[in-house]
């Protein structure tokens, strides 16, 4: 590998709307990687990362569009109800709005995933690095899944097979990819008519993130409901201190 490789490498990132900080990350993981191998003589050369500038990020306020109430609202409702791709394409959404998951996420999620904890149902995540957490699920998302469900039956056959099906194959073939979740979320976005530059799933994230704050959640609890490691990450999301509402300027009074 050489510095080329990894501005490719870099580049194929931004593409995916990774954030500055996560590029930033993983960047400084493949120099660690490498400073390792040099030490044990098992790459000739310097270090490929070294001298790769990388992507400022700004720790006030996250680069990651999010949806107002009213786009988020439009986007949900876009699927068509009266088809098949239409009652899951309606879950997928409302899974990721209401819940704040990553694509990968909800791209995993099986139909034992779907579980009663203390009379209230959850969804069990399979986050990153291996962690598990339990969300309590919306119920406007259950009724789409429910919906959903009942018109595909497949969790007749496969109990803990994939909660989110492609539209052809057998039903033990895996469930739609996380590729496949953000052009879904693309396409419904085009339809609804959202313009919203450099819009992917993870927008969807901060969306639902930011309309948790902005109705006073707790932010250690999004923070957990995330699945953030750190509560830097989530803060980020919180923009009521930017709300034009809240400015200043509406205190003064003569």
């Amino acid at each position: 590998m050489n510095r080329a490789h990894v501005l490719a490498w870099q580049a194929q990132l931004e593409k995916r709307g990774l954030a500055g900080a996560t590029i930033r990350r993983k960047l400084a993981a493949l120099a660690s990687l490498f400073d390792h191998l040099l030490e044990c003589n098992a790459v000739a050369g310097g270090n490929p990362v070294h001298g790769v500038k990388r992507p400022k990020i700004d720790t006030s306020e996250g680069k990651t569009p999010a949806l107002g109430d009213r786009q988020a609202k439009t986007l949900l409702d876009a699927p068509n109800m009266a088809t098949s791709k239409g009652l899951r394409d309606r879950a997928v959404l409302a899974v990721l709005l209401y819940h704040g998951l990553r694509r990968e996420e909800a791209a995993q999620l099986t139909v034992g995933d779907i579980l009663e904890r203390r009379g209230i149902k959850h969804l069990l995540i399979h986050g990153k690095g291996g962690k598990v957490r339990y969300l309590p699920l919306h119920p406007i998302a259950a009724d789409r899944i429910h919906d959903y469900l009942e018109r595909s039956r497949h969790h007749l056959v496969a109990s803990k097979g994939s909660l989110f099906l492609p539209l052809r194959g057998p039903v033990d073939r895996g469930g739609i990819t996380a590729d496949g979740i953000y052009k879904l979320m693309e396409a419904y976005a085009k339809k609804a008519g959202i313009k919203v530059d450099g819009l992917g799933v993870h927008g969807l994230r901060a969306t639902a993130a930011t309309n948790a704050l902005e109705h006073e959640a707790d932010i250690v609890k999004v923070q957990a409901w995330l699945g953030h490691a750190n509560i830097s990450t989530t803060r980020i999301y919180d923009r009521r201190q930017n709300r034009p509402e809240d400015s200043a300027t509406y205190k003064v009074k003569y």
